[in-house]
């Protein structure tokens, strides 16, 4: 794992929280559906106290992208001091396209529940859509990784990035579910997305789409041939609406998998935010592959998570602040610098050191375990760990360190899931657009009743 691709970036299937409502109404009131949930035989109840937790870490994730846009093109810092004070010269201006698809999405959250106005949402939305639609710089529909915050013009010599262009394009098609009511919205929102030629990205092979593009050297060499955090880009690609590539790009990345703490799941890198960033957009729950290993990505994304708390508990004894409720391993900032980090298995740069929205990130996956551990690190750290944005990118529970940042796709995770696990708000934004659930049915990810009725709840495969 490489730190251009974090940036270009079960208990069982039973535990979910899910609600049936239409995009972007006001002030949910939660209902179980059981619709979403074959074989739901539990549902997480969300307490006042989680509420409340969940709406101030949702409102501070929020507040760094409120501040940290700028204003005339809608680009997002990609990251920030924790306090909102002006980062240094290098970092200041620079934005990630990846924190555009955040921001979009936002837009959802913020007039749900009243961070921003549904007019000023949607005002914003236009104007982000309008510069990524008029002034971006793009190469065949895809946008570059890293762009100056100010006018879009290409820093740091970055890639033409397939994972950062996917994950803005979620934004776009999240904006364009949920203010389906806005011509504006919905006619730029579907062309940025008609314009993304997808099948130039397989630089000429039959089904595994590379990393990226740079105008000086070509095309990157490396492809997504192994499970990641791409799911939603090749979902993009096969209900692409003009340039669409065959659904076998769904069956060309090498499947393997992992055995821990009585879990076994499909996995790829270590660090959670692979099981997270397409599963923020794209809702899984429900669905299994009809064809072998008949994966259920969602159930597989629980059972990740539970099988990272319980490696941090198996390794408390060589990090002892590591515990039930302190824990969680994602790509992040460290002491030395970033760190494409997770477990397991153990990364050999590990350290201590703890992620916060690696936690947050699976909201979404299994609140019954993340939600105690993000209220008992607020509680136990304070300040040092919690602050103007929610949650610092990574802090040591043992020796003070602390990240002095807040990562833009870091406080974006956090948000996308923790609203989808009170409301799936973000989750019914984007599958309001025909072609993800047609892309999800052309690769074969079909609801479980249809693919494999026979087998049982808790199997994230077979």
């Amino acid at each position: 794992m490489t730190l251009s691709r974090r940036h270009t970036r079960l208990a069982s299937l039973w535990l979910t929280v899910v609600f049936a409502l239409p995009a972007c109404t006001p002030r949910p009131t939660p209902v179980a559906s059981s619709a979403t949930r074959a074989s739901a035989g539990r549902v997480y109840v969300l307490t006042a106290d989680d509420e409340a937790l969940l709406d101030d870490l949702e409102r501070r994730a929020f507040r760094y992208f409120d501040e940290q846009a700028d204003a005339r093109t809608g680009l997002v810092r990609d990251r920030a001091r924790t306090d909102g004070t002006p980062h240094d010269a290098t970092h200041r201006h620079v934005a990630s396209v990846a924190a555009s698809g955040f921001y979009l999405a936002g837009m959802c959250v913020a007039a749900q529940r009243g961070f921003l106005s549904p007019p000023e949402a949607r005002a914003r939305a236009r104007t982000a859509l309008t510069f990524l639609a008029e002034r971006a710089p793009r190469v065949h529909g895809f946008f570059y990784h890293w762009m100056d915050v100010r006018d879009g013009t290409r820093v740091w010599d970055s890639e033409v990035s397939s994972i950062d262009s996917a994950l803005a394009l979620g934004g776009v098609l999240a904006v364009r579910g949920c203010f389906a009511d806005d011509a504006e919205v919905v006619r730029r929102a579907g062309a940025l997305y008609a314009a993304v030629d997808f099948p130039w990205m397989l630089r000429g092979e039959p089904a595994l789409l590379s990393h990226g593009w740079r105008p000086e050297s070509g095309f990157i060499a490396h492809r997504w041939d192994t499970y990641s955090e791409h799911a939603l880009l090749s979902l993009l690609a096969v209900g692409a609406p003009t340039h669409a590539v065959s659904p076998s790009v769904w069956w060309r990345f090498r499947r393997d998998f992992v055995r821990y703490g009585g879990w076994r799941y499909l996995a790829g890198d270590s660090p959670l935010f692979i099981h997270q960033y397409s599963q923020a957009f794209v809702d899984f729950r429900g669905r299994r592959e009809t064809r072998a290993p008949h994966v259920d990505y969602f159930a597989n994304s629980v059972a990740a998570t539970y099988a990272q708390r319980r490696f941090c508990l198996d390794q408390a004894a060589r990090f002892p602040g590591w515990s039930e409720q302190v824990w969680g391993l994602s790509a992040s900032d460290s002491a030395r610098g970033y760190v494409a980090w997770g477990g397991p298995p153990a990364h050999p740069a590990l350290d201590g050191s703890v992620v916060p929205s690696a936690v947050a990130g699976s909201l979404m996956f299994a609140p019954e375990i993340t939600l105690p551990a993000l209220r008992a690190q607020r509680a136990r750290f304070g300040d040092r760990v919690y602050g103007r944005y929610g949650f610092v990118d990574a802090f040591h529970p043992t020796n003070g360190w602390a990240s002095p940042d807040v990562v833009a796709i870091s406080a974006g995770i956090t948000l996308l899931s923790a609203e989808n696990l009170r409301s799936g708000l973000v989750w019914r934004a984007v599958m309001a657009n025909p072609e993800l659930p047609r892309a999800l049915n052309a690769v074969g990810l079909v609801p479980v009743a249809a693919a494999r009725p026979q087998l049982g709840a808790r199997a994230a495969f077979e």
